[in-house]
């Protein structure tokens, strides 16, 4: 028998769109509840991050028990690199639901993030927190795949002395097997990648493409490594696949240009998408750096022949990030220190 519509009373529903045009929501297993105001998700997509802030700590007033406004805090502080603000909020998000794996992960990150940018000693009790957090949001969530991957790259890279080491990465590796061959692939890959084994990164990595990737962010951090290393075909690969998993994320159009650039063909094509990427991408920390996106027109440029247009990219690059060491090591060679 086919079950009957519920039906909701007028003011029901006109209080329901007000709640909708007022608060992102958020639906999971038929059951809506309230996230983030929706002015607060606009701003962070447009890497407006202070105005995110601003709307994020209205609604924490308005709703001190809202976890989702504490997380999105935490993300939107950690894009300002405001590390403190950034573990004071994913703090607040675990005590307001421990049962999360989302948030005992992204207070994990707060923490690697300002283990990163602090002195030695504060640094080695920080590490042991991002440890600790990684491990609880794997407990809580066995297919967190983005918390478990941070897991084993943090026991990969990490001495003993902070909880790390090999030997408790390589359980969690396995588990992956089982789970999904692509992460699979991708933690061997990252893991071999930690202990510069490169030749071992390069043969996990391919595995990990070719094993239908469900994450468009391993894809496109499988495309960094590819960049860093000068793997234009493994680039290319990396652009079809994250254009197929994620058709508006703009991302793809770096990696399709940095491949082309590295084949030294196609450079006009190759000029106009590094163009769109400019107009189109947040200013995020998963998504490649302005910076580095002029660094790259430069050596375009240069495979042209055009040494003024190369330095105009490379000094637009040092303007934006001033530690560019390539950007810099580039001006010296076309004689602009």
């Amino acid at each position: 028998m086919r079950r009957k519509r519920d039906r909701c009373g007028l003011v029901a529903v006109l209080l329901t769109c007000l709640v909708l045009l007022l608060f992102g929501a958020k639906v999971s297993a038929g059951n809506e509840r309230v996230t983030i105001p929706v002015a607060a998700r606009q701003a962070y997509e447009k890497s407006d991050y202070g105005k995110a802030v601003q709307e994020l700590l209205a609604a924490a007033s308005r709703e001190p028990r809202n976890g989702e406004v504490q997380l999105w805090l935490a993300k939107s502080y950690l894009e300002l690199q405001e590390y403190d603000a950034a573990i004071s909020s994913a703090e607040k998000a675990v005590a307001i639901d421990p049962n999360s794996s989302l948030y005992h992960e992204w207070l994990g990150k707060a923490y690697g993030e300002k283990a990163s940018h602090t002195g030695m000693f504060s640094a080695m009790s920080l590490a042991k927190k991002t440890h600790r957090e990684f491990e609880t949001a794997v407990r809580l969530d066995d297919r967190n795949y983005s918390a478990r991957q941070a897991l084993i790259e943090f026991d990969c890279s990490a001495p003993g002395m902070v909880g790390g080491g090999e030997d408790k990465a390589r359980p969690e590796i396995e588990k992956l097997q089982g789970l999904d061959p692509a992460e699979w692939h991708y933690a061997e890959g990252n893991c071999r990648r930690q202990k510069k084994d490169y030749s071992g990164a390069d043969d996990e990595f391919q595995k990990a493409l070719q094993s239908q990737p469900r994450s468009v962010e391993l894809v496109y951090d499988i495309g960094d490594y590819a960049a860093h290393h000068s793997q234009p075909d493994q680039l290319l690969e990396v652009a079809n696949l994250g254009e197929k998993l994620a058709p508006a994320d703009p991302r793809a159009k770096f990696y399709r240009a940095a491949g082309l650039i590295l084949k030294n063909e196609k450079l006009g094509e190759a000029e106009a998408l590094l163009r769109e990427y400019l107009r189109q991408a947040p200013k995020r920390n998963a998504y490649p750096r302005y910076s580095v996106v002029h660094g790259w027109l430069g050596r375009l440029y240069e495979n042209k022949g055009d040494k003024a247009a190369a330095i105009k990219e490379y000094e637009q690059a040092v303007q934006l990030e001033p530690k560019d060491k390539n950007a810099r090591d580039a001006l010296k060679r076309l004689g602009k220190a």
